[in-house]
């Protein structure tokens, strides 16, 4: 682990904790494109019941909120945090004092968000937190937009990797999250995630271990599901849990771009869940009942029940 640390706050000389390769010396409190200083700070840190059922279970998700990003998604729900820098530095005694705490109330794992910017500096915090007894599972619940090198230093160490797959059109990611090419770094660094900690692992309707991949449908099918799909089934494996996530309102930038300017439809999200169908993404389909937001589109659900997988 000390090796793993090293490595990680190592490159934060020249930063390349991410795809974008910034090149600033973080050690030095330079600053590149997630405006990350050397420091961690975190938003919020709480038990989370929002999370898919076998991450929240009936405990909680013991969710740590990061503050900054490296993508800069217009529609971004949480842009207080990930772009408007809303949190407050926690040193690495902080940090690892939230993750025995959450431990202490019950929760089911330590949820990650939006870690990777600060990598080294969690590694530490859980190094330091291990020592004094935290031993529930590591979720990283990341953007999907991750650095190999980055990765390869988690091996070992992160039991459950829950990474957005956004889009499959660089056009789309370019215009709406500032990386024209996510979808073929998603694709690598994805990959790289299972192979470390394969299909998901439950026991007794908790998840132990390995990936989750969530999916946001987007209007007009912007997301670009079905090569999203495609991948998943050929290069990982139909047995994959995805998420299909119906939850897209327009907020932050959105509205700047008329066809994110609306809630999807009935029919659009339909359709994604037919192209998990076609496609046998046998798992994460079979999950979408449990996972819908029907407090906010009540009109779906009894169409949603008969669709059946």
């Amino acid at each position: 682990m000390q090796d793993k640390i090293k490595k990680a706050y190592k490159i934060l000389e020249s930063c390349k904790l991410c795809p974008r390769k910034c090149g600033v010396d973080r050690l030095k409190g330079e600053v590149g494109f997630c405006k990350a200083g050397l420091e961690p700070m975190v938003s919020s840190s709480h038990a989370h019941f929002g999370e898919e059922p076998p991450i929240s279970g009936s405990r909680g998700s013991g969710t740590v909120f990061f503050t900054h990003c490296s993508l800069r998604c217009v529609f971004c729900q949480n842009y207080p945090i990930s772009q408007n820098a809303q949190g407050v530095i926690n040193h690495i005694e902080g940090l690892s004092a939230i993750m025995l705490d959450l431990q202490k109330q019950g929760c089911h794992n330590i949820n990650l968000v939006t870690p990777s910017h600060y990598m080294a500096q969690i590694l530490e915090a859980i190094a330091l937190a291990k020592k004094k007894g935290l031993n529930i599972p590591l979720v990283y619940n990341c953007g999907g937009y991750e650095s190999l090198e980055a990765l390869s230093i988690l091996d070992g160490v992160i039991d459950i990797y829950m990474p957005d797959m956004k889009y499959s059109d660089s056009g789309a990611s370019e215009r709406y999250s500032c990386a024209p090419d996510y979808f073929e770094v998603s694709k690598k660094a994805v990959k790289e995630m299972y192979r470390q900690v394969g299909d998901l692992k439950i026991h007794k309707g908790i998840a132990k271990k390995g990936l989750l991949i969530r999916h946001l449908v987007l209007p007009e099918a912007l997301s670009g599901s079905e090569a999203i799909f495609d991948f998943i089934v050929r290069e990982l494996s139909p047995k994959t849990y995805v998420n299909i996530m119906a939850q897209y309102y327009p907020c932050h930038l959105a509205y700047r771009f008329p066809e994110l300017s609306r809630r999807i439809t009935h029919r659009e999200y339909m359709d994604a869940l037919r192209l998990a169908r076609k496609k046998d993404l046998s798992v994460g389909f079979r999950q979408v009942l449990q996972t819908i937001d029907r407090a906010r589109i009540p009109e779906w659900t009894d169409d949603l029940r008969e669709e059946k997988v």
